[in-house]
């Protein structure tokens, strides 16, 4: 074991905790910039992975998940739609409401999305030690493991 190894199971939990939830807010803040060439902002595709992930959603049910007000979902819907990103369908109960889901060409901008964050992280990765990628490795597994708690 080295030095650094001993020095990290040392560390109490709330500050461990602390140095984890800057860690992973700056690298998710990081992957986060490496974006492909366009000009969706972080709202729209945030609402559009809300969709992809839920299959289907009410504006409303979106406004919730994105915790944003209705009229402003409004808008980043509208402006998904004129992009061809997503698709409206009547509701099958409620006449009065409408269905979201994201379109085929939705699903291929998240997909190019998450292909150059997944390359510039892999980039960094190269970057480490062997060691320091198993070591990530291991670290995954247990925030995995930690986020299904």
């Amino acid at each position: 074991m080295t030095e650094r190894t001993v020095m990290a199971k040392r560390v109490p939990p709330a500050q461990l905790a602390t140095l984890l939830r800057d860690a992973i807010t700056r690298l998710n803040r990081r992957v986060r910039q490496a974006r492909p060439v366009g000009d969706l902002t972080v709202t729209q595709l945030s609402a559009l992975t809300s969709l992809q992930l839920a299959g289907a959603l009410t504006p409303r049910e979106l406004a919730d998940t994105e915790r944003v007000q209705p009229p402003t979902m409004t808008k980043i819907v509208a402006k998904l739609e004129e992009r061809g990103l997503v698709r409206r369908t009547p509701h099958p109960t409620d006449g009065r409401q409408v269905i979201l889901s994201a379109t085929e060409a939705g699903h291929e901008v998240l997909a190019q999305f998450e292909r150059v964050r997944d390359e510039w992280l892999a980039r960094r990765l190269a970057d480490l030690t062997p060691e320091e990628r198993d070591t990530l490795g291991r670290a995954a597994e247990i925030l995995q493991r930690v986020a299904r708690a």
